[in-house]
């Protein structure tokens, strides 16, 4: 597996309207606009800092994952995201080492990404996401 950078970290918000501020207004950075995921029941805003970026995520449903980390944990971290070459090679390669994945086959993400999230149980409790641009 060839990780090529950490791509993004991915932040759990309440609100995307309510938490750019922060990174537009007071750290400067550019607001990209959002983008709707259905599939994962988010909505997602990213905001560039050099190569990589950060995500915001705001759940667009209650049963979604991001409602339901908001409701365990609060807004705040949710995942950190590296760029992998081939997220296929990568995924077998893990399920071979014997790290517990919660997919085994990519998906997709916003931008057109094929993403794929290794299980926290298995990263000392941090949700790591792969994904392939």
């Amino acid at each position: 597996m060839k990780i090529l950078k950490i791509d993004h970290i991915g932040i759990a918000v309440n609100s995307i309207e309510d938490g750019k501020n922060l990174w537009t207004d007071a750290l400067g950075l550019a607001f990209e606009g959002t983008e709707t995921v259905e599939e994962q029941k988010v909505t997602t805003a990213f905001f560039p800092v050099g190569e990589s970026e950060v995500e915001l995520l705001e759940s667009t449903a209650p049963d979604g994952p991001v409602a339901k980390f908001l409701e365990k944990k609060g807004a705040g971290v949710h995942h950190v995201a590296f760029r992998v070459e081939n997220i296929e090679e990568a995924l077998a390669e893990l399920k071979e080492k014997g790290i517990r994945l919660i997919d085994e086959k990519p998906r997709k993400g916003a931008g057109g990404a094929k993403i794929a999230f290794l299980h926290p149980k298995a990263t000392n409790g941090v949700l790591v996401e792969l994904c392939e641009k």
